[in-house]
């Protein structure tokens, strides 16, 4: 049985769940499907998701940080960063350096943090090779913070089931409802969970791979979810979900209490 009582979640889109239902059902994503893991093991839990869809390492260090930190949690996954990587200019050292203290933070605060490399996306998306330097740099100052402070490390860059086509959506950027519950029982795994292991990173015996067309499709949509919005609101002076907030931005329990 886990002792958790208190987990928050920071990060992005990624955490926030999307492409695991949408806005109009409601989203799930692996932190909701951690956060129910979690409870089934020792009921009551209480859980705030902090993440939204287009923060980037400095929103985290700024925002959601001080929010979670204040919530006195026991448990924090962080998934941070891919909007940096893809982010044009030369902000990215200092996003690195940003990375790196919100660990420090996260270390002194007692809980007992999960964080995660990124997949190599080379292997995912075309563009995903103009953007491997990056990956492979964020996933240096991932592991090297993680071994430092003795966080729990999702390790995704090398994991075959994270090549396989089904596990992302059609953007090929975010997971797909499989990918979600993977990266939740990464993530269960990585907490030494009961009934955890590791077969969420193994490849499955029948795997479709997309066609070339498929893939064009998939950079196509890339460029208009990813690097088109990130223009238009740059050029605007805004960033993508500057008009949300988080979906849980308290802790409440899993499930509530019985009357």
């Amino acid at each position: 049985m886990s002792g958790y009582t208190r987990y928050v979640a920071l990060g992005d889109s990624q955490t926030e769940g999307l492409w695991d239902g949408d806005d109009s059902s409601g989203l799930a994503g692996f932190a909701d499907r951690l956060a129910a893991i979690l409870d089934a093991q020792r009921p009551g839990l209480e859980y705030a998701n902090l993440a939204v869809r287009g923060r980037r390492i400095a929103d985290v260090k700024h925002d959601q940080l001080p929010r979670a930190l204040a919530m006195a949690p026991d448990v924090v996954t962080l998934c941070i960063g891919m909007n940096d990587v893809t982010r044009p200019g030369n902000s990215f050292d200092r996003a690195l350096r940003d990375l790196d203290e919100v660990y420090v933070s996260l270390a002194r605060s007692g809980a007992t943090v999960v964080t995660t490399t990124f997949p190599d996306i080379a292997q995912i998306l075309p563009i995903g090779r103009v953007l491997a330097a990056r990956v492979r740099r964020i996933n240096s100052v991932i592991r090297d913070a993680s071994s430092r402070h003795g966080f729990r490390l999702v390790d995704l860059f090398g994991a075959p089931s994270m090549r396989e086509p089904d596990t992302w959506s059609i953007d090929r950027v975010h997971g797909s409802p499989k990918g979600h519950a993977l990266f939740a029982a990464a993530a269960a795994e990585a907490l030494a969970l009961p009934g955890s292991s590791h077969d969420w990173a193994h490849s499955g015996a029948d795997v479709a791979w997309p066609s070339w067309r498929t893939r064009l499709t998939s950079q196509a949509l890339w460029t208009r979810n990813m690097l088109m919005p990130y223009l238009w609101w740059h050029l605007r002076g805004q960033a993508v979900g500057d008009d949300r907030g988080p979906r849980r931005p308290e802790l409440r329990r899993v499930r509530p209490e019985p009357a």
